[in-house]
C-alpha cells in the first residue's frame, strides 16, 4: 500500500498526517482537521473565547469543565509529577510576564517593542483541583494556566489514535514536531528527520531515524525567540523561576510511549540543563541531546549512527 500525505496550518504551527493506504486520506485529514479544532476551542491561552480562558477567569471558583479540558488538565498535572515540576502548567503568567501573552506572530512582529520582561515563577501545579467525577476544575484566583507543554502532543496522539481507529490504516500524525504513532508501522519503520527545526529542510544538519511505535517530541531553544525590551529570550520557563531555561542544551529529541510522555520529557530535558542524561536514562528514554557547540549526547540506545 502507498503512503499518502496531507498538510495544513493549525495551532499556530503546520499540522501533517500520513496514512498507509492512500484511500485513507480524506477521513484521516478530517479526522486530524475536527480534532485540532476543539484542541483550539478548549485549550488555546490566546483566544478569549477558549475553554481554557474562561478557566483562567474563574477567580478560585469551582468551573464546569468539558471532558477534553479535564483531560489536558490531567495530562499536564501527570506530567508536572512526572517531571517533578520541570514542566509545570501555571506557568500562564510567567509567559505573559516575558512578553509571549498572545499568538507567537504577533510576538515576534513587535520587534523588541514589549514592555521589558518580569520575572514571574510559576504558581505551583500541586495548587490545581480536579473533579473529573463531578466535571469541575479549581485554581485559585491569580493563577493562569498555560497548556502549551502538553496540549500539542495529546492532540497528536488523540489524532493518530482516532484516525486508526475510523480508517483501519496506519497513521504518523506530525503537529509541529510533536509526532504521534497508532497501527502498524511500515516496513522498516516510519522515518524521521530529527533537526532543531521541524520546519527544516530534509537536506538540514540533523539526524534520520526510523520510529516503530508510539511518540517523538523534540524541544529546542533555537525555535520561538522574541525580545522583550533588551533581552533576547525563548519559550522554554523554568517554572521555578519564572525566567527561560539556561541554555545547555539547545535541542533536546525524546522518544517514548506517546507523544505526551515525549514531549514533557523533552522539555523537562531543557529545564534540567547538565543534569537531564542521567535523568533520562534513569527513565529508561532514548534521547538525543545537543549542545549549543553541535556536540550531541545519546541515552537509552538512540542510535548514534545517521539511520537506525
Amino acid at each position: 500500500m502507498d503512503c499518502a500525505t496531507a498538510s495544513f496550518p493549525a495551532l499556530g504551527t503546520t499540522a501533517a498526517v500520513t496514512v498507509v493506504d492512500a484511500k485513507a486520506l480524506p477521513a484521516a485529514l478530517a479526522i486530524v482537521q475536527e480534532e485540532l479544532r476543539r484542541i483550539d476551542e478548549t485549550c488555546s491561552r490566546f483566544r478569549d473565547d477558549s475553554e481554557l480562558a474562561q478557566l483562567n477567569r474563574s477567580a478560585g471558583v469551582p468551573f464546569a469543565s468539558s471532558p477534553l479540558l479535564l483531560e489536558a488538565l490531567a495530562v499536564a498535572l501527570s506530567a508536572a509529577a512526572r517531571t517533578d515540576g520541570d514542566v509545570d502548567p501555571t506557568v500562564g503568567r510567567s509567559m505573559g510576564a516575558l512578553g509571549w501573552d498572545s499568538d507567537f506572530t504577533v510576538v515576534v512582529a513587535r520587534r523588541g517593542q514589549a514592555p521589558r520582561m518580569r520575572i514571574v515563577p510559576a504558581a505551583g501545579w500541586q495548587r490545581v483541583r480536579l473533579d473529573r467525577a463531578r466535571g469541575l476544575a479549581r485554581i485559585p484566583a491569580g493563577v493562569e494556566i498555560d497548556l502549551g507543554a502538553t496540549a500539542k502532543a495529546l492532540a497528536a496522539d488523540r489524532c493518530a489514535r482516532r484516525v486508526h481507529e475510523v480508517t483501519g490504516a496506519s497513521a504518523l500524525v506530525n503537529l509541529g514536531g510533536d509526532i504521534a504513532l497508532a497501527g502498524p508501522a511500515p516496513a522498516g519503520g516510519w522515518p524521521i528527520r530529527v533537526t532543531d527545526d521541524h520546519r527544516s529542510a530534509a537536506t538540514a544538519e540533523g539526524q534520520t531515524i526510523a520510529l516503530a511505535g508510539g511518540g517523538l517530541a523534540t524541544s529546542s531553544t533555537t525555535v520561538r525567540r522574541w525580545r522583550a525590551g533588551d533581552a533576547e529570550l525563548h519559550h522554554i520557563v523554568d517554572p521555578r523561576t519564572g525566567a527561560p531555561a539556561a541554555e545547555v542544551w539547545k535541542t533536546v529529541s525524546v522518544a517514548a510511549g506517546t507523544c505526551v510522555e515525549a514531549n514533557s520529557a523533552s522539555t523537562a530535558a531543557i529545564v534540567r540543563g547538565e543534569k537531564a542524561v542521567a535523568w533520562l536514562e534513569r527513565a529508561g528514554l532514548p534521547a538525543r541531546l545537543v549542545r549549543r557547540d553541535g556536540a550531541t549526547t545519546y541515552t537509552c540506545g538512540w542510535p548514534e549512527e545517521a539511520a537506525a
